[in-house]
C-alpha cells in the first residue's frame, strides 16, 4: 500500500506530540520543505527546529499511525505579529501565544488535517487565556486561506529574514476573540 492510499481511507487523529513523534515529524517536515519550500529554514536540523525554546505545546496529526502533520504554539520571543497585537490590544505579552512550525505533508492535504491542527492550537489557546498570533509568507497561499477561513484577522505586513540576507514579505495575523465561536461545519 503506497502512503497516498493509507492516508486517503483512515481517520484524522490530533493529540498532543510525544518525543517518541519526534523522528517521525521531522521527516515530514523535510518532505514538505522539499514540495513546497517550507520552512525555508530549519531543515538541517529538523528535529531541533521542531522543538524550539519557549516551545508552550505541540500536536501531531496521524492517519493510520502515520504522522502527517504538526504545529506548536510558542511563547513570543520578539514575532512582528506579537508588537503588531500588543500595539493594537494593550494585552501584556504573557496572554499571548505564537501559532507555529504547522505543516502538512502533500500526500494528507485535503482531509481538513490543517485545519485540525489549528482548531487544536485554538482550543489550546482559549482554555489558557491567551491570544494566538502568526506570521505566514505571502507564497503560502493555502495557510493564509486556511487562517481567514477560521476567523484570523490581518494584522499587517513584515519582512521575514532568513538564510544569508534572505527576505520575504509575510503577512501578520491574531486568532479570533475567543470569545466568539468559530463556525466549523
Amino acid at each position: 500500500m503506497t502512503d497516498i492510499e493509507a492516508f486517503t481511507g483512515g481517520n484524522v487523529v490530533v493529540r498532543p506530540r510525544g518525543e517518541s513523534d519526534i523522528p517521525q515529524a521531522a521527516a515530514g517536515l523535510v518532505k514538505v520543505h522539499s514540495t513546497d519550500g517550507y520552512p525555508v529554514e530549519g531543515v538541517s536540523q529538523p528535529e531541533a527546529w521542531l522543538t524550539p525554546p519557549g516551545m508552550l505545546n505541540a500536536w501531531v496529526a496521524e492517519i493510520s499511525g502515520s504522522i502527517v502533520g504538526h504545529v506548536a504554539v510558542s511563547s513570543p520571543t520578539g514575532e512582528d505579529a506579537v508588537s503588531m497585537w500588543l500595539d493594537l490590544s494593550h494585552e501584556s505579552e504573557d496572554k499571548v501565544g505564537v501559532l507555529a512550525r504547522l505543516f502538512v505533508v502533500r500526500e494528507a492535504r485535503r482531509r481538513a488535517v490543517g485545519e485540525s491542527l489549528v482548531l487544536a492550537v485554538m482550543d489550546y489557546a482559549r482554555s489558557d487565556g491567551i491570544r494566538l498570533v502568526l506570521d505566514v509568507m505571502v507564497k503560502d497561499s493555502s495557510a493564509i486561506r486556511l487562517y481567514e477561513r477560521l476567523g484570523w484577522i490581518r494584522l499587517g505586513t513584515a519582512i521575514h529574514a532568513f538564510g544569508d540576507d534572505q527576505q520575504t514579505e509575510a503577512i501578520c495575523y491574531v486568532s479570533p476573540d475567543p470569545q466568539t465561536s468559530v463556525d466549523r461545519g
